[in-house]
Formats: structure tokens, sequence, C-alpha cells
């Protein structure tokens, strides 16, 4: 489970301000939480850390600071400032609803974008490989960053409709971690990714949608140490070149 802020694991994260150079908000700031290494443990790779439909949350806050804990320089896109900055939502029925309406009024290619542009910032850093981490939502994008950014490994987490975006296949390696009872991503949804895409490392949990999440009432906490040993060892493995062990 991510960690919590603390000296002993990583500086605070703070605020930063990106603009994307392509898309639909090219030239438009946004806002991004950027975590980073303790002075001399940097690792020299990146990740970008994607939201779910909720927004930028103190949970996603705190994958951050989890990743830069273990060296990463880490980036998190508030996806939903191209319609307002700030918006974060409760992990509630009333809090879906209104992060499926944001998600609506996005125009169409933004949220890669933002994506793309954090991935950028972080090469422009000095990191040589960057990886993709997404949940919900965004485990769906991290999906699109392998198929069209220039990234070395995505972890998607949950991802509703990849399904839906098989063409083009990712040109990254990918690893999906999804629950079992998942409604959202039901058994028919996953079959049809590991068929149109048998390179994808997919695992199942006894767990349902949201499992990952400290802040919702789904959260599985040995499904999601599990999920989250499985995605450190493969980032460490397509990001620092440590070998894998069979999982």
């Amino acid at each position: 489970m991510p960690a919590k802020n603390s000296a002993t694991a990583a500086p605070h994260g703070q605020r930063l301000q990106l603009a994307s150079t392509t898309g639909p908000v090219a030239g438009k700031p946004f806002e991004a939480w950027s975590a980073t290494p303790l002075p001399g443990k940097a690792n020299g790779a990146g990740i970008v850390v994607v939201q779910e439909i909720f927004g930028l949350t103190d949970f996603i806050k705190d994958v951050c600071q989890r990743l830069a804990s273990q060296g990463y320089k880490v980036l998190a896109p508030a996806l939903y400032d191209p319609i307002r900055p700030g918006i974060v939502l409760g992990y509630d029925q009333t809090g879906l609803r209104q992060g499926m309406a944001y998600r609506a009024k996005l125009p169409a290619g933004a949220a890669l974008a933002e994506i793309g542009a954090c991935v950028a910032a972080l090469h422009k850093e000095g990191c040589a490989k960057v990886g993709v981490v997404g949940f919900c939502w965004g485990g769906r994008l991290a999906w699109q960053a392998a198929q069209h950014l220039p990234v070395q490994a995505v972890s998607g987490w949950y991802g509703v409709g990849i399904d839906q975006d098989l063409d083009p296949l990712p040109k990254a390696p990918v690893q999906l971690h999804y629950g079992k009872e998942d409604s959202f991503a039901p058994p028919a949804q996953r079959a049809a990714v590991r068929q149109g895409c048998p390179e994808a490392e997919i695992h199942l949990y006894e767990a349902g949608h949201g499992f990952g999440c400290t802040s919702r009432s789904d959260y599985v906490p040995a499904a999601a140490k599990l999920a989250w040993e499985r995605t450190d060892a493969f980032f460490k493995h397509h990001l620092l070149g440590q070998s894998q062990p069979n999982s």
C-alpha cells in the first residue's frame, strides 16, 4: 500500500505548472503533483501516476510519495484542469457521477496530452526511462500511453474499457491488475484484452473494483500488497534493468 508522507521516505510533494505542446490543450497550463527522491537517492528513472475519475486525491499523492521513496522522479497531472483547476471529488456515488460528467467535458485527447507533457518533463529532467501507473480511468489512460507515448513500462490497475483500445497494440510492456469481482471490468472484457494483446501481463485478485485505493471502502489490503509487489518488480525490471521474479 502507498506509504504516508515522511521525511525518511521522500520529501513532501509540490505542485508544478506544466503545459502540453500537443493536442487540444496545447499551450494551456495545468498543475501536476511532483514528488522527488531524497538527495542522492534518485535511480535515474521517472514515473507518471494517473488519477482515478475522482481527481488528484490524497491517495494519488501518496502513490507519488511511495514511488519517490524508491528513487523515482514522479509527476501526477491534474487531468481536470482544462475544465477548472482544483477539482477533487469524494469516493462515493456523488463523486463518481460528478467525475463522469467532468470527464465527458474534456476535449478528446486532453488527458493523454497532459500525460505526454509529464513524460516529456521527466525526460527533460534527465530520466533515461519513464513508466506510467494508472488507476481506474487512469488505468485505461496508462494503456493509451503505452500505445502512443515514448514510455518504457506501464502498469494499469482495474482500467475500464481497455477492450475498446486494442488497435494499435501497446509499444511498451504492459502489466494489468483486475479484481475478479470487478463489475466495471467483467470477465468478458478482461478476456477480450487477453485475446487481443497476449503479450500483456495480466493478474487477477480476490477483490472488486478499486481494491488498491486506501481511501475507498473497496480497499483489499492483501490484494493491494500483492499488486504493488508485482508493480514494483515490473518497473524495476523494465526501467532499472533488474531481474523480474516469476509471479
